[in-house]
């Protein structure tokens, strides 16, 4: 039975959170994942083939993100939200399979489920911001600025 896309997406965002905040083994990380989410190495081992495509992106996806949120230091960004918008800014960008409308869809859906509301308001102004900018389409700070705010006053 083939996984659903968005538990596919779950997998890999987990995958590039564990990578951020630790140095797993990969052979770790498929087991674990395999236990915790009980799903096939089948399907651990397809997601981190994509995991290591965004990873590959890594540096070129941090600058757009850095660009776009040149109100908010980087270094600021919580580790869920910066991985969630890695995530989302490849799909985007490179992921030809995926329309960005759906990108940004499941990177505020991510943010739900494993961030808070603040931070999926941030994630989708970041995110559509990137989807303007891919487009070659003026991009309107105003939006990740208000998003900053939220964020502020949460944190």
């Amino acid at each position: 039975m083939p996984l659903p896309q968005q538990k596919f997406r779950e997998i890999i965002f987990q995958m590039l959170y564990s990578f951020d905040i630790a140095s797993p083994e990969e052979s770790e990380i498929v087991k674990m994942l395999m236990k915790e989410l009980n799903v096939s190495r089948k399907n651990v081992f397809e997601a981190l083939v994509k995991t290591k495509a965004v990873l590959s992106k890594k540096s070129e996806l941090d600058d757009i993100i850095r660009k776009l949120t040149k109100e908010y230091a980087f270094e600021r960004i919580q580790v869920i939200e910066k991985n969630i918008l890695r995530l989302g800014a490849y799909e985007i960008i490179y992921d030809e399979t995926i329309p960005a409308k759906v990108a940004i869809a499941e990177g505020i859906r991510l943010c739900r489920k494993f961030g808070t509301p603040e931070s999926a308001s941030f994630v989708n102004a970041v995110l559509d911001s990137i989807y303007q900018m891919s487009e070659g389409k003026e991009v309107k700070d105003q939006e990740i600025i208000e998003a900053f705010d939220v964020l502020d006053k949460q944190g």
